[in-house]
């Protein structure tokens, strides 16, 4: 399969994804919310059974620890994060309990993460777990109206699975948490339902297509979440105290959410080649920033990227320059999260 090939998987079929690269901590006990919502930026007290949210893990000073989505299953919560992270992190909440009725497990090990993603992701996945609770149309229907980091509990070969709905790679689809000893039958039985699996390149450039910022790649620990333009999907503005809100809302409200730089998109001329991580980015004669992550985009015939900038160019239209491409600042996301592109001819 050509990366073209793998690429309208994606945009216009449904894709099996390796998310193996991810970490499962689960929080149980009553106090487990009220727990995360003093060490996380977004609202977790609100969350109600089968729903979710992202959020994100600082240091007293602002910066990130890591991002995460957290879920909500009814019984306890499941914490989606970088599998690097997931140990250290366990570690550290453990560390920091006390009196509350709450314990942290890493599930990293014990269980598989397997994403289907794609326009046909709801049907090929209602097909695939086949011994569902509600099956068939039902099923499939149930799946589409989930709405982004819903979760929902079901069955496959008679053991309890999790369907999460995910758009964490710039398209809309689906991921599933199952025992790692079912992985090699489920991933079977999606094949069989109609998806194909994908390869890495492919799913990048969806993900810099969706403007998704990654933790190690656009994101890291000096990172304030207002830097890489998370807020709107990390940080709640009504909730109680958490560890670095003190910077957060001194910078949203005394500094009027001005930072010093921001992570912006970029479109380059079509024909030109695509810039490397790190690659600085000039205005004029200025250095303004450098290049975090850098595809070429199917979808609009030409290299795309994301990097910080100083907080004066971040204005889309504004002019930039990477050695000698020309390119300009562009809205994000580039390409709609959970919209085709017009058909791609493969290779």
């Amino acid at each position: 399969m050509s990366l073209l090939d793998d690429y309208h998987a994606l945009r216009a079929g449904a894709a099996i994804v390796d998310r193996s690269a991810r970490g499962r901590l689960v929080l149980t006990g009553v106090d487990r919310r009220s727990y995360l919502q003093g060490l996380l930026s977004n609202d977790i007290a609100a969350l109600e059974a089968g729903s979710g949210c992202y959020a994100t893990y600082l240091t007293a000073q602002g910066r990130m620890i890591a991002d995460m989505r957290v879920f909500e299953t009814g019984d306890n919560l499941l914490v989606d994060l970088d599998g690097t992270l997931a140990a250290a992190v366990s570690d550290r909440w453990s560390q920091f309990i006390f009196s509350e009725d709450v314990s942290v497990a890493n599930n990293s090990a014990s269980t598989s993460q397997v994403g289907v993603f794609g326009p046909q992701s709801a049907p090929v996945l209602a097909r695939a777990l086949g011994d569902a609770e509600a099956s068939g149309q039902q099923w499939e229907d149930t799946l589409r109206r989930m709405p982004v980091n819903a979760i929902r509990t079901c069955n496959f070969r008679a053991q309890l699975v999790q369907v999460l709905r995910s758009d964490d790679i710039g398209v809309m689809g689906f991921e599933i948490i199952l025992p790692s000893r079912l992985e090699d039958d489920f991933v079977t039985s999606l094949r069989s339902a109609g998806a194909i699996e994908v390869g890495t390149d492919a799913v990048e450039v969806c993900r810099v297509e969706g403007g998704r910022p990654l933790f190690h790649v656009d994101m890291d620990e000096d990172t304030i979440p207002l830097e890489a333009g998370i807020e709107d999907r990390a940080v709640s503005l009504t909730k109680g105290c958490y560890v670095g809100q003190e910077v957060i809302i001194r910078v949203l409200h005394r500094g009027h959410g001005r930072v010093a730089r921001r992570l912006v998109g970029m479109t380059f001329a079509p024909g030109s080649s695509v810039p490397s991580r790190g690659d600085r980015i000039f205005s004029a004669d200025r250095d303004i920033g450098s290049i975090t992550s850098a595809v070429e985009s199917p979808a609009l015939g030409a290299p795309i990227s994301l990097g910080y900038v100083h907080r004066d160019f971040q204005q889309p239209g504004t002019s930039v320059r990477v050695g000698e491409r020309n390119g300009t600042v562009s809205t994000l996301p580039f390409v709609p999260t959970g919209s085709a592109s017009e058909p791609v001819a493969a290779d």
